[in-house]
């Protein structure tokens, strides 16, 4: 940038890694005294409960977790705290990790980027998380452009990625930042992460999203996606994807397969219509009910 300005809030944590900004770099800043803006969980509902206790039976003991925000990534953290030696390498994390390292869950002493530490690029949360990472030499944030480097990511051990879908078609398309035309939010790190677990000794890629959308009248999981609707994780790259009917593997499978695993975790209200679809493209008899 040409022009670098600053706030240097009083109440801002002072976080571990590569997180130095010399004056030198600024051209201007201003000094404040203010609460940061705090982000809290929603209460759980029983669909985010219900994905949260499949993703968790797929996290073993020793792996190295990479989660976004929000409701789903918040209930597989709930449920994981019987697990040991786990690892945070993350964009970011939430408030759901804290009481994992209380308890022991989370011990990072099995990674082999960032042993013995949460490695991250931001966080975002309540007072309780800012006061976590203040000061806390076992939590180090980098940028993302070395967090969410795949050959970074690879070498840790049993990468779960976990990471939010908003549509996914019957081949295994995943669309994360748009509803149609319209832009939701920004693409991220999924396909960094995506990837970056594949590639992981152990590791697991994992889309999850609910079965439905808009009150219940619209199924995520589709023919097709929606005009103008992008393709941030290809279908080359889909592992695993859940919703709370349950948790398929799509790697090395054929379309029809693919689309046929995807069709027995859509709810069961549109699976008849997935299924005359699929049919009608791949030519045979459907079979979902």
């Amino acid at each position: 940038a040409r022009i670098v300005i600053a706030e240097i809030n009083a109440q801002m944590p002072r976080t571990h890694g590569d997180t130095l900004v010399p004056l030198t770099r600024l051209h201007a800043f201003t000094v404040t005294d203010r609460p940061l803006v705090e982000h809290r969980a929603s209460p759980e509902t029983p669909v985010e409960a219900r994905i949260g206790e499949l993703i968790a039976n797929l996290v073993e003991d020793g792996s190295t977790l990479q989660m976004g925000i929000g409701g789903i990534p918040d209930a597989v953290l709930a449920r994981l705290h019987g697990k040991h030696d786990l690892g945070i390498h993350s964009e970011m994390f939430s408030d759901g990790v804290i009481d994992l390292v209380r308890v022991g869950a989370i011990t990072n002493r099995l990674k082999a980027v960032g042993k013995d530490r949460i490695i991250t690029s931001f966080i975002n949360g309540t007072r309780r998380l800012f006061d976590f990472v203040h000061d806390n030499p076992q939590v180090a944030f980098y940028p993302c452009d070395w967090t969410n480097d795949t050959a970074v990511i690879r070498k840790n051990p049993k990468v779960v990625a976990i990471n939010s879908a908003i549509q996914i078609d019957l081949s295994g398309q995943v669309c994360a930042d748009s509803i149609g035309h319209e832009i939701f939010s920004g693409i991220g790190g999924q396909m960094d992460f995506i990837r970056g677990a594949a590639l992981s000794r152990g590791g697991k890629p994992i889309i999850t999203l609910p079965s439905r959308a808009a009150g219940g009248k619209v199924s995520r999981i589709v023919m097709q996606l929606n005009a103008g609707a992008g393709v941030v994780t290809t279908r080359g790259h889909v592992h695993w994807v859940v919703t709370e009917y349950g948790a398929v593997n799509l790697h090395g499978k054929t379309l029809r397969e693919r689309g046929e695993a995807l069709i027995s975790i859509a709810h069961p209200d549109f699976r008849a219509g997935l299924a005359r679809e699929l049919a009608q493209i791949r030519h045979f008899v459907p079979t979902a009910g």
